[in-house]
């Protein structure tokens, strides 16, 4: 799906100043941007859920562009592990709230940028009040169920909300707008399905996560969102834009919207979601295609869970020559631990075009990783490509090996 020309979000506010001139020079003569783009991005409002990794370079960098108002949605802390990649916190603003101390960076940037500050937790009673009135949502969130809810949220009210997410090297960034004015929509459940069971993907606290993978994403996100207010370039609504930082790589993954019919509605829950790090699941509004998963959702009630789709595996293995087990962890891990009948394609490679173009959509696919996430992601891209028989292993190979342990394997 080619992305479409989009017209811009937000007309031109005033004339500029002498001072505004003088500031956003560099932007007046592109002619992607120019003065009248310059008026736009004055005149937006942009609201960034998350003053955490990916909120932190977006909230600069926009307020450095001249967005006219910055809306922050965050009711953390600051808190001394954060300071590694947030860079809109200090040493000092531990203790401080997230959303205060982002106002503070973003005034220091530029004291004209209206800040609208909402230390809330973000859930099903407050969500629409708080995403209602904005011309552009971009959701630097660390969980999926706040992901989901900002997902169908944005779509009721029609508003374009721009997506990153982390773990270790690895970065996704794509835009999400259920009803353009131009071209055909794509959300979140598109391309990604429901959110995964609890815990079945690591945090980045367990997983860990490079600081400087935050910047180079978010700041594809917030250049995502001046491409979006002012009308020009390629967005990548119809794309999720997949960086490997330790291959020093960028990848575009085509996606489509799904026929509604593929799948059941979501199920809606009550308050509880969060812009931190432990929030339920959000409502849903549209039904997608769920991806097949082996067995239960490992890393949560069970080890019988894991167990069993551990068990899937290596029954396919034994019994099923023509399977494809792909392992999709860096070439490191996969040499530091390789599984035996697996073939080694980084995330990266696979979810590339070419990657994606060289699966036999005949075979049955078996994909795993180190726990799990990555395999997932993998799994909605093969099975969008035209994989008929994919699945993948619930808390990959750190659960089997948990699992192992505990069995005495």
């Amino acid at each position: 799906m080619t992305s479409p020309a989009l017209p811009p979000l937000v007309a031109p506010g005033p004339p500029l100043t002498a001072e505004q001139v003088s500031r956003y020079a560099r932007h007046l003569v592109l002619d992607e941007v120019g003065e009248v783009g310059q008026r736009r991005l004055l005149a937006a409002r942009v609201l960034v859920l998350g003053a955490g990794g990916l909120g932190s370079p977006v909230l600069l960098y926009l307020a450095a562009a001249g967005v006219g108002t910055l809306g922050v949605v965050d009711d953390d802390v600051v808190e001394p592990s954060n300071l590694q990649r947030q860079v809109v916190h200090g040493t000092a603003d531990v203790g401080r709230r997230k959303v205060d101390s982002a106002a503070d960076a973003v005034h220091a940037v530029d004291p004209a940028v209206e800040v609208v500050t909402h230390a809330v937790r973000l859930d099903d009673t407050n969500a629409h009040d708080v995403l209602h009135g904005w011309d552009l949502v971009v959701d630097g969130t660390d969980n999926f169920a706040t992901r989901y809810l900002v997902n169908d949220v944005c779509a009721r009210l029609g508003v374009p909300w721009v997506w990153g997410s982390l773990q270790r090297g690895h970065a996704q960034v794509s835009t999400f707008w259920s009803d353009p004015p131009a071209g055909e929509g794509v959300d979140l459940r598109d391309v990604f399905g429901g959110p995964p069971s609890d815990g079945s993907v690591a945090s980045c606290a367990v997983d860990g996560v490079l600081g400087a993978v935050c910047a180079a994403a978010g700041a594809a996100m917030a250049l995502e969102a001046v491409k979006l207010v002012c009308g020009t370039g390629r967005t990548l609504l119809g794309r999720v834009a997949v960086h490997d930082a330790f291959a020093g790589t960028w990848q575009d993954v085509p996606v489509r919207r799904r026929a509604a019919a593929d799948v059941p509605v979501p199920t809606r829950t009550g308050p509880g979601t969060r812009t931190g790090s432990d929030a339920r699941t959000g409502s849903g509004t549209r039904p997608v295609r769920a991806v097949r998963s082996v067995g239960a959702g490992a890393g949560t009630a069970a080890d019988d869970g894991a167990l069993s789709g551990v068990a899937e595996v290596l029954r396919l293995l034994t019994s099923r020559p023509d399977v494809d087990v792909v392992d999709l962890r860096d070439a490191p891990e996969a040499a530091a631990a390789p599984l035996p009948g697996a073939r080694s394609v980084p995330f990266a490679r696979f979810a590339s075009e070419q990657g994606l173009t060289e699966l036999d959509p005949d075979r049955p696919l078996v994909l795993v990783c180190r726990v799990g996430a990555r395999a997932e992601h993998a799994a909605t891209l093969a099975r969008a490509a035209g994989v008929r028989d994919v699945r993948h292993l619930p808390g990959g190979l750190a659960a089997w090996a948990r699992v192992a342990a505990a069995r005495g394997a």
